[in-house]
């Protein structure tokens, strides 16, 4: 357990276990409100995320780590290894603790768990979420990547495909993703699917 200036309560960082599947789901149904309106109406449903789809992606392999203040689950952020890239999946700080740098935390120490890239994938109006990567050191990809990016590495519909954006860090050139594209063995784990 830790405690710094920012936080007055004490804090962990932590991996989540199966038994807090209900509250991870929970985190992820409030903060994602903030999507509602914003994203493509036809991308929209309550909730966000079932209870059994956050169970088939950690059956696929997403791993979650949580910020706990005061033995409390406050914020989760996954991450999962595709093939030659690890991907941040499901970054979400329940809403009245946002602002806190529980997000900046997560992210940090999620980053220092590998050495092979990091790709997020979110939505193109999530202005806020884009900023935040940005913030992280997370770069666009460019536009004439992202798609082959999102079918390399997740498994999304060509309705979502299209109002979605890739990051990545380090950053990717069009040069650098194809190579890094090219060097996704089909025999390495397939593209997770995204929620």
């Amino acid at each position: 357990m830790d405690r710094t200036a920012d936080h007055a309560e004490p804090h962990a960082i932590r991996p989540c276990f199966e038994s807090e599947n209900r509250a991870i789901i929970a985190i992820i149904n409030d903060a994602a409100m903030a999507y509602r309106g914003v994203i493509p109406a036809d991308r929209w449903h309550e909730p966000y995320m079932p209870l059994g789809a956050l169970e088939a992606e950690i059956a696929a392999g997403v791993g979650f780590t949580g910020y706990t203040m005061n033995g409390l689950l406050v914020g989760v952020m996954g991450i999962q290894n595709v093939r030659n890239v690890r991907l941040i999946r499901h970054a979400y700080v329940l809403s009245g603790h946002q602002g806190r740098g529980i997000g900046s935390t997560l992210i940090t120490h999620l980053r220092g768990t590998g050495d092979t890239p990091i790709l997020i994938g979110t939505w193109a109006a999530a202005s806020w979420a884009i900023g935040f990567y940005q913030r992280h050191g997370f770069a666009l990809t460019p536009e004439t990547v992202t798609a082959q990016l999102l079918k390399t590495y997740w498994d999304v519909p060509e309705r979502q495909i299209a109002t979605s954006v890739v990051l990545a860090s380090p950053a990717l050139t069009v040069d650098s993703a194809q190579q890094l594209i090219a060097g996704a063995q089909p025999n390495q784990p397939a593209p997770a699917p995204i929620a």
